[in-house]
């Protein structure tokens, strides 16, 4: 996935043990089966690859793990498919219907 990426959001789930700090960290969050497009992709130093969506924009935070830096939190690549023009409707069709 890049810069520009169409992906589909397969996983917007929040472990109950992180809901609190979803809710205070994150304003806008990301719908299961929702289009979104990547404006940037973060390696996290290495932790967890992370996406920054057009759609959806949230303040920058210090990031404890990144030693305090202040940056937008991401979300976890792993949440997203990518969608490529030939079968983005097939995609998005065949998710909707298994869930």
């Amino acid at each position: 996935m890049e810069v520009g990426s169409r992906v589909l959001c397969t996983d917007s789930s929040i472990k109950a043990s992180e809901i609190f700090m979803v809710s205070r960290v994150y304003s806008m969050w990301v719908d299961k089966g929702a289009e979104y497009t990547i404006r940037e992709v973060l390696d996290n130093d290495g932790i967890v690859t992370g996406v920054l969506l057009d759609q959806v924009v949230n303040d920058p935070i210090p990031q404890e793990l990144l030693g305090g830096r202040f940056q937008e939190p991401a979300f976890r690549v792993t949440r997203f498919q990518e969608l490529h023009e030939d079968m983005a409707e097939s995609i998005k069709e065949e998710y909707v219907c298994q869930n």
